[in-house]
């Protein structure tokens, strides 16, 4: 097993940089012996994986060999080596790099029966795109499109927050969510847009046909325009005052809600 010790070892650059910008690259940064597993076991080349020095003898010892046996180069740092290489103050013992599946939004609409996809409008915040990520797949939803402005689903913190997810849920990206929106209605999916007020209420609304189901930011929410190219608006009833509800909990809401009506559960 080969270690390094120097901070000014390339693999400690490349971490680094990966964890600032991944721009248009096919590799991501895993970020704790979690999600390298996951990694593993969603078939990813895993090209690295570095490892807290005790690793060879101590609890990712297992972790460590599964990835050697796969072709990876695995390496073991010390703490401070470590801590250099990972994006957070406190490593877990394991950080790694892995090669992306990429999908594409026609390759993400392309199975599933009935499909079930969720299309996020400038969704900044990384931990809520991860959250959302695995609430899809937890609730049986088919792809997530991520549109300009929102925060990259293969991210170190997004990743985090979709615990795996990402890895097997198909999750694409594009540069423009109104032709997404009309790429899903081509495929025959019902376009529903989220509005705080005035669309059908979520217990009413028709979830199990193919359905498409755009989702806006923390902040501003939906665009206008993307809002005004649905079919059909859908609304989550809140009691006042409260008069929105983040992200990621919208989303969650309306999952659990198209899951049950697939799976026709029966409200009690």
């Amino acid at each position: 097993m080969e270690h390094i010790s120097s901070r000014q070892n390339p693999l400690v650059k490349r971490l680094r940089d990966l964890a600032r910008e991944r721009g248009d690259s096919d590799e991501v940064l895993l970020d704790g012996p979690h999600l390298v597993q996951e990694a593993l076991d969603a078939g990813l080349e895993v090209p690295v994986a570095a490892f807290a020095a005790d690793a060879a003898v101590g609890r990712l010892a297992s972790l460590a060999a599964a990835c050697a046996a796969r072709g990876t180069r695995v390496v073991t740092a010390p703490e401070s080596v470590l801590l250099m290489m990972s994006p957070v103050k406190q490593p877990a013992g394991a950080v790694a790099v892995a090669r992306l599946k990429a999908s594409t939004v026609n390759s993400a609409l392309a199975d599933g029966a009935p499909q079930l996809v969720l299309l996020l409008d400038r969704v900044q915040d990384p931990g809520n795109v991860g959250a959302i990520i695995r609430a899809a797949e937890a609730c049986g939803a088919t792809a997530v499109i991520a549109g300009p402005g929102t925060a990259d689903p293969f991210g170190w913190k997004a990743l985090r927050g979709s615990m795996g997810s990402a890895f097997r849920l198909p999750v694409a990206s594009t540069q423009s969510l109104g032709d997404a929106v009309q790429t899903a209605r081509a495929a025959g999916l019902r376009i529903f847009a989220t509005v705080p007020r005035g669309g059908t209420l979520l217990a009413k609304a028709e979830l199990a046909r193919p359905s498409a189901i755009l989702l806006g930011g923390e902040g501003p929410g939906l665009q206008n325009e993307l809002v005004s190219t649905a079919d059909e608006g859908l609304t989550i009833l809140m009691r006042q005052p409260v008069e929105s509800l983040n992200v990621a909990t919208a989303a969650a809401l309306i999952l659990y809600e198209a899951s049950r009506q697939r799976l026709d559960v029966p409200v009690r």
